[in-house]
């Protein structure tokens, strides 16, 4: 079916869409370009999420947006909670398809659609919270709830194809509803001929212009692998000391308690003013481009996209060698893998970009065209709108 044959169907139909997941954070960083894409193709949304800072700005910049409270643990009362909360809202807004985000959201949205009646409901995995570091009887757990959440879903998206794969093996959804979308980022906002160099932000940092820059972009949680990369940091300040470390980003309010400040002081002791700690930031491209090797040791992912965002602005890679991650990375040519919760090989990856920086720059450029081949955002958001509008058709929605 033709792009255009696919829009003015889906305009046929005038369909009205929520969109839910369970923070205000995942809706303003990840949801967006999807939604702008249902619009320009004619379709009402409607995002759903927990109240939080980023709600009001949404809503001034036009975005329709309705607060439900969806906590992030799965506590039996806050879900029941939750869910009725949905069932009302369902009700009232009478929508022809749900859209689900992040695991307890997604559940909850698809159990409340069921008993209202939502005719089409489609999930994105954004990354399956089960993996083989878990115990056995947590992961069999796990897939359970997916199992059962599949009952109610009519398409399953997933960002990495090792996930769409997981899915039909563990029973979650048949090979039918099932599609691997990837991710992707703007290109037009992630080119480096338009940010520059990074050298003013640099200066604005404190960080000399000679420094060779590691940096880590993400939630400041442990499973985003900040204990590995500080510990790295200390590993390799000693005999580097050109080596400066930026860490960027912030732990959620719904994120649990980490212990990951403890190893922020302790490195902060071993690196002193080597060591660049942001919080949460707005200018992602142009902190990428003042770095020389982007780090992301992460112990879960699904499709992450600050790789993605690396790779376009020409940046090499060490990452994690799991699910999302290596379908991003490719070994010795983009960047390297190493393997999970061992700081002492991640340091010795990151040396080698030290060591060598015209390498690294040369693995930058082979990851910024293979970004441009696979990840631009417009594609990604076509490539579910295309599925979205042929299962309607065949609901026969209006």
């Amino acid at each position: 079916m033709e792009r255009a044959d696919v829009s003015g169907m889906a305009r046929a139909l005038g369909m009205k869409v929520c969109q839910l997941c369970a923070v205000d954070f995942t809706l303003k960083n990840f949801l967006l370009p999807l939604i702008d894409g249902m619009h320009r193709d004619g379709w009402q949304v409607i995002a759903v999420c927990s109240d939080g800072p980023f709600v009001g700005d949404l809503r001034r910049r036009g975005y329709a947006v309705e607060t439900v409270s969806i906590a992030r643990s799965m506590n039996p009362l806050s879900a029941l909670r939750s869910t009725l909360a949905l069932i009302r809202l369902f009700r009232r807004e009478r929508f022809d398809i749900l859209h689900v985000h992040t695991p307890v959201a997604a559940l909850i949205g698809r159990v409340a659609a069921r008993l209202v009646g939502i005719p089409l409901v489609i999930y994105t995995a954004h990354g399956f919270y089960f993996h083989n570091e878990m115990p056995r009887w947590k992961r069999s757990l796990f897939i359970a709830l997916e199992r059962f959440g599949g009952r109610f879903s009519n398409i399953l998206f997933s960002q990495s194809s090792e996930d769409a794969a997981d899915a039909v093996r563990q029973g979650i959804a048949p090979a039918a509803r099932v599609l691997a979308i990837g991710n992707g980022v703007d290109v037009s906002r992630f080119d480096p001929g338009a940010v520059g160099s990074g050298a003013a932000l640099r200066a604005e940092l404190g960080i000399p212009l000679d420094a060779f820059v590691v940096g880590l972009i993400g939630r400041q949680v442990r499973e985003k692998g900040v204990g590995e990369f500080l510990r790295a940091a200390e590993i390799l300040a000693q005999s580097h000391p050109q080596a400066w470390f930026l860490l960027v980003g912030e732990r959620l309010a719904s994120d649990h308690a980490t212990g990951v400040e403890a190893e922020l002081t302790s490195a902060g002791v071993a690196l002193g003013s080597r060591l660049v700690t942001l919080g949460l930031r707005s200018d992602v491209p142009q902190l990428l481009a003042a770095m020389d090797l982007f780090c992301l040791p992460s112990w879960r992912e699904g499709m992450p996209r600050t790789i993605i965002e690396a790779m376009m602005m020409a940046k090499p890679v060490v990452a994690t060698d799991i699910r999302g991650s290596r379908e991003e990375v490719v070994p010795e040519e983009t960047g390297l893998l190493v393997p999970l919760k061992a700081p002492e090989q991640l340091a010795a990856a990151i040396e080698r970009f030290i060591l060598n920086p015209d390498w690294g720059r040369a693995l930058g450029a082979a990851g910024r065209r293979r970004a441009l081949r696979l990840y631009d955002e417009e594609c990604v958001v076509a490539r579910q709108l295309e599925r979205i509008a042929e299962e309607a058709r065949r609901l026969r929605l209006h």
